[in-house]
Parts: structure tokens; sequence; C-alpha cells
């Protein structure tokens, strides 16, 4: 039981945010168990923090958002523990995987943990979706974090290793900002797609430089694929979501190439 209690104890949730009153309530519950909570906001002005300070363990830290990997490796610094487990405020731990937080022992030679997901649109849980496992519990020692679009990735050396229990994701700000952010999403991305030799791409991110295929076959793999069709309403919602995100990353990159604000080209395409 030691063991068990001490690898809990060595981890310290990461926390970053702006503005997610409509979230951040959730994500907190489930990590009462944690000793420190560390949060990195980045100017909440909607109740946010408000909501943050009734928990007596959460500590909040303020800084300006300049991309989110410098954000989280702000955040790596403000941890004082061996261990992290870096979350998204719109990330929900699911009962069994605090259970099987609160189970683990010494990983040996593992130096991070993937962790699958389960999306929901507004609590209402998805068959499938385009999120894949990430790594959100790791050593600190080594770990770093670098901007991929508008997203990020941390880098963990070493084994890694898989939880089994999920994350769920569940975004439930108005789409009017979700519609907002996509427009400066968008240019990230096509900078990431346009700058970046395509040796480098996964297959997916290929399909997207191509400008106009994505939006199609993201329709018919999600709803159909994914199973979504079988969602309801909640499906419908998930599928136009990535239809039009992949939409407007595809017309940010046509735009470019009809303007001739074209990348520097590799010598692979």
């Amino acid at each position: 039981m030691a063991a068990q209690e001490a690898m809990i104890e060595r981890i310290t949730p990461l926390i970053i945010t702006f503005n997610e009153a409509p979230n951040i309530g959730r994500v907190l519950d489930k990590l009462r168990w944690a000793k420190r909570i560390v949060v990195v906001d980045s100017g909440s002005t909607d109740g946010t923090l408000d909501i943050v300070k009734q928990v007596p363990q959460a500590e909040i830290v303020h800084r300006s958002f300049d991309s989110f990997a410098d954000q989280c490796n702000f955040g790596l610094t403000q941890i004082g523990t061996e261990w992290v487990l870096s979350l998204d405020a719109d990330y929900e731990l699911s009962d069994a995987l605090v259970e099987e937080l609160r189970a683990l022992t010494e990983p040996g030679g593992v130096n991070g943990f993937r962790v699958p997901f389960v999306y929901r649109i507004h609590g209402r849980p998805l068959r499938g979706t385009l999120y894949p496992p990430r790594i959100v519990l790791y050593r600190v020692a080594g770990a770093a974090y670098r901007n991929e679009g508008h997203g990020h990735r941390v880098q963990v050396p070493g084994e890694i290793g898989a939880l089994r229990a999920p994350i769920y994701h569940d975004d439930r700000k108005p789409v009017s900002r979700w519609f907002a952010s996509q427009r400066n999403y968008a240019r990230a991305e096509a900078d990431y797609l346009l700058s970046n030799p395509l040796s480098v791409m996964s297959r997916t991110d290929r399909i997207r430089r191509l400008g106009w295929a994505a939006p199609i076959l993201v329709f018919f793999y999600v709803l159909f694929i994914k199973g979504g069709i079988l969602d309801g309403t909640a499906g419908w919602h998930y599928t136009l979501q990535r239809v039009i995100a992949e939409a407007m990353i595809a017309l940010e990159i046509l735009d470019r190439r009809i303007r001739g604000e074209t990348a520097p080209k590799s010598k692979d395409g």
C-alpha cells in the first residue's frame, strides 16, 4: 500500500486555462486526490479563477499566452514532483482512471504513459473520434513540449507505457467561441502543413496539405467509419465540427496558393 500511495503522491496535475468556466469545475472535481494542482492561466475574465480558488490545493500561476508549447513548458518549471499529469481544461478523468492512478506502482524504466480518450459532446459520449491516445502522465525530467500547428505535443525520452482507463474530452464552451478560436487555429495549421517537408509528415497531414481532400474524407470517415451517424445529434455535431475545421484549414491553404504565398519548397516537394 505504501508504494501505491507514494506513486500517486509523486504526481502533480498541470492545467492550462483561459476562460474555461464551463469546463474547469469538472476537471478539478476529479483531481481531489492531488496534494497540489498547478493552474497556468493567461488572463481569464469569465469566472474561471473563482472556480479554481474553491479548490484548496489548486495554485494559480499567471503567464501571458504566446503558444501552447511555451505555456506548457513554463508550467513544467512549476512542478515540484517527479511526475506530472498534464491536462487540457476540457479534460475530465474517468473514475476508472483515478483508480488506475491510485494503483500505480513505480514503473521502472517507463518514463510516461499514454491515455485513451472518449470524446463527449455536452456530456454525451461518442462511439469514436479522431482524437488519438496522448501522453499525459510522465516524468518531468527531460520532457519538453513543441508546437505542431495550432496544437502541441510533449516529447518524453525513453519508454512509454499505456493506461487502460480513459479521459473524457468534453468542451462545453459556446460554439461561437469555437468558431473564433478556429480562425486562429486554421492559420497555424496551414503554417505547419506548408512549412514542413512531406518526408516528416504523416499520411493524414499529407492529405490535409492537398487543400481540398480532407474536409470530404473527414465527413465520411467520422460519420460512417467512426460511427457518428449512430450517435444521433451529438454525432452530427461532432462531424460538422470536424468538417468545418478541416474546411477552414483547406481554405487557408488554397487562398495562400492562389495569392502565391507559398512556403519554402523542400527537396521532396
